[in-house]
């Protein structure tokens, strides 16, 4: 990948080093990269931080350089690849399989597929998922294919510029069929694992909306699309069972697991800016045949 940049009349004396900075955010860190790598270039020329630029001087950034990506097991996995460019890749994860290696899963996460596809299209690069979602979750994962990409994209997380939307489950028939859950999330004393609302934790936002209600097998149950405002370990999660409507099947925090086997709920959009085109773009993923059950 290759960033550039043309130098206006307003930029001119300053270094490139202050150029890369303001106009495309990198960080003192990835700029130390950049550097011992040769891959900045001033009209085509290998040149130096320091160096001040004149009016229609060409910056550019290669992102060619290879890392060591050894720490994950490339392992061969059947990817449903939703989108990918030179920029990111954008994944539908099964449920039943992690974001990340565990000593549990050393070899069987998402991330490990990432690292034997890398290798399959010749980009040695290191894996960077940019969103999360826990093991039994399905839905959406963004990997991006440099640091440039990853500082960008997680930038945008910081804000309500990066868009997560979830399809969820729940128990029961809510009382107000819109609305916000605004409670701080800690983790549970004694747990490595649960989480919980806690006065101690930190701010977390999920919106809602039922779309619908039906009773499945004499149980009722809710269909509800929560955007995250937040994003905290289980948030959803752990919002939806406090007001006192748990995820089918999420054991975790008191969900009906008779019905199905892990929790229902489904990362099926995300939509951000382009990093590179600064377009908006949506991508969304459909909906499992386990999810699809409680529709019919």
């Amino acid at each position: 990948m290759k960033l550039e940049y043309s130098i206006t009349k307003q930029d001119e004396n300053k270094t490139i080093k202050e150029i890369l900075l303001s106009h495309f955010q990198i960080s003192h860190r990835l700029l130390t990269t950049l550097k011992k790598e040769n891959s900045i270039f001033l009209n085509d020329s290998p040149s130096f931080l320091y160096y001040s630029v004149k009016e229609n001087d060409k910056i550019a950034i290669l992102f060619d350089y290879e890392e060591d990506n050894s720490n994950i097991v490339p392992k061969e996995m059947k990817l449903s690849i939703v989108y990918e460019d030179e920029a990111y890749l954008v994944v539908n994860k099964p449920s039943g399989i992690p974001v990340h290696p565990s000593i549990l899963h050393y070899e069987d996460s998402l991330s490990n597929g990432i690292a034997f596809y890398f290798g399959q299209i010749g980009l040695r690069k290191k894996i960077r998922p940019v969103n999360r979602i826990d093991k039994d979750t399905s839905g959406l994962v963004v990997f991006a294919k440099n640091e440039y990409v990853q500082e960008c994209l997680i930038r945008q997380m910081k804000t309500d510029m990066f868009q997560k939307t979830y399809f969820a489950i729940a128990e029961g028939f809510l009382e107000e069929k819109q609305g916000t859950i605004n409670l701080p999330i800690a983790r549970k004393e004694n747990s490595i694992i649960e989480r919980c609302v806690s006065s101690s934790g930190s701010p977390s936002v999920t919106h809602y909306k039922v779309l619908g209600e039906k009773f499945y097998h004499n149980l009722p149950i809710s269909i509800v699309e929560c955007t995250l405002e937040t994003g905290r370990t289980h948030q959803i999660r752990v919002h939806l069972s406090y007001i006192g409507h748990p995820l089918l099947g999420d054991d975790l925090y008191g969900g009906n697991v008779n019905f199905i086997k892990r929790q229902a709920l489904h990362s099926f959009q995300i939509s951000f800016v382009h990093p590179i085109s600064k377009e908006a773009v949506c991508y969304e993923a459909p909906l499992p045949e386990d999810l699809k059950t409680f529709l019919i």
